[in-house]
């Protein structure tokens, strides 16, 4: 198994864990940050517009947004328009994918795995789709994938939908698929989840498909390894 890092945060703020992972990815790159690093966290309410835009897929004017707290932030992961919030768990992988022998649709792939996984427990029978990349039921969207590789360095994620309000993902086309229903565990099993049973089974198949040991880290030291204090 490979040594990695693991950050799992509480609800954290969508902008400050994104300078984290900026920084935690160039300091994999120059080896500041000697092993791969998982954070695991959800956010406050946030729409991101991945490399391919996604305005156009909002269905509600942005001052609607506005007056309810919620920004739109534009990130450089591959994809559309998508919706991050309370119930819904995030996990960013910063990986070098040369030393884990990983191509990008290995990582993919694999991000889907641990959701397909995780939803086993459930009792959800889930799938991924190599057009429209993600964890689907029926044609249901469960959870998304994006990452972004910048010099070998993979950073972003997945999101697997737990326990998250369904409204917000009605003001926009997720993940730019016009029609698109998503859905949750809670949703899918009928019955209440507790996110955080949930976030140690996702830990738990991680490692599995990841083959990885993971050793927690504390924000406070991963700042320092950054240079972000």
């Amino acid at each position: 198994m490979r040594r990695a890092l693991l950050l799992n945060l509480p609800l954290t703020a969508y902008t400050a864990v994104l300078e984290l992972q900026r920084g935690s990815a160039a300091a994999r790159k120059d080896g500041r940050l000697d092993r791969d690093l998982v954070i695991l966290l959800e956010h406050p309410p946030v729409f991101t517009l991945g490399r391919r835009g996604g305005k156009e897929n909002l269905l509600l004017p942005e001052e609607k947004l506005q007056e309810r707290g919620i920004d739109i932030v534009p990130i450089e992961r591959g994809g559309n328009i998508t919706y991050h919030g309370p119930g819904q768990l995030v996990c960013y992988v910063i990986f070098d994918l040369r030393r884990a022998k990983l191509s990008v649709t290995e990582l993919v792939s694999s991000l889907e795995k641990v959701m397909i996984k995780t939803a086993e427990h459930w009792n959800i029978q889930a799938r991924g789709d190599k057009e429209h990349r993600g964890a689907w039921v029926s044609q249901r969207k469960l959870g998304s994938v994006g990452v972004t590789i910048r010099h070998g360095i993979s950073f972003h994620g997945l999101a697997l939908n737990a326990t998250t309000s369904m409204e917000p993902f009605s003001w926009i086309n997720p993940c730019g698929i016009s029609g698109c229903t998503m859905t949750s565990l809670s949703k899918e099993s009928g019955k209440a989840v507790d996110t955080e049973l949930v976030r140690r089974q996702m830990l738990g198949h991680i490692s599995d498909i990841f083959n990885l040991e993971l050793e927690p880290i504390q924000i406070e030291h991963l700042k320092k390894i950054t240079g972000q204090v």
